[in-house]
């Protein structure tokens, strides 16, 4: 069985968290630090991808 690489798992958390976020933007709630650090963390997860940290 393979295992995700850690790209790929931190594109998928920073999915989450923006949506997370999203959720938390229209209801009461601290959306907006979420909705920042969504994306932020998909796109560390995209650069160790595309970079090949393993």
């Amino acid at each position: 069985m393979n295992s995700p690489s850690p790209g790929v798992v931190l594109m998928s958390v920073g999915a989450l968290v923006t949506v997370a976020g999203a959720l938390m933007y229209v209801l009461p709630g601290p959306g907006l630090p979420l909705l920042l650090t969504g994306p932020a963390i998909t796109a560390a997860g995209a650069a160790v991808r595309i970079t090949g940290g393993r």
